[in-house]
């Protein structure tokens, strides 16, 4: 299954490095995006290094999701596709 990085997860004056937003495609609700709790997810950058993360909670009730990667996420991972396992 894949998914598309959103953004970085942020507030007014914050944003936090390490926790992406997800969207899934299919997944629509807030129940939806429950059954994927604790997967495993994959980014893997152009030059072939692999982040890894797991998904946390929900964010939001329209389907996305929160994962918290580990160090060393780059801005240029938004907008790309990254693998849930």
């Amino acid at each position: 299954m894949e998914a598309i990085i959103v953004n970085f997860r942020q507030g007014r004056t914050t944003q936090k490095e390490n926790h992406m937003i997800l969207k899934v495609e299919g997944v629509d609700s807030k129940d939806k995006a429950a059954k994927l709790l604790e997967k495993k997810v994959t980014w893997k950058s152009p030059a072939g290094k692999e982040i890894k993360g797991i998904i946390k909670s929900a964010h939001g009730n329209k389907g996305a999701l929160r994962a918290i990667f580990e160090k060393g996420m780059p801005g240029q991972a938004i907008g790309s596709k990254v693998k849930v396992e």
